[in-house]
């Protein structure tokens, strides 16, 4: 593994997209539901919200986990 392999994996961020699409909702809902509480624009977030946390911070250790096999 080169090092723009290696960097381009340890800053890859996931993003309000990725959070929607694993919920199951709008990139518009997570944004709204992100607001501060006192915004009129605040929104409550999805119930599927926990799931689709866990799920993606599962897969992003999983990539780091790689990532460190990998180099060591």
């Amino acid at each position: 593994m080169d090092f723009k392999a290696a960097t381009d994996i340890l800053t890859r961020r996931i993003t309000a997209d990725d959070i929607a699409e694993a919920a199951g909702v709008s990139v518009s809902s997570i944004a709204r539901a992100r607001l501060d509480l006192s915004s009129s624009a605040y929104r409550s977030p999805p119930e599927t919200w926990k799931a689709a946390v866990v799920a993606l911070a599962r897969e992003r250790c999983s990539e780091l986990q790689q990532l460190l096999s990998g180099l060591e």
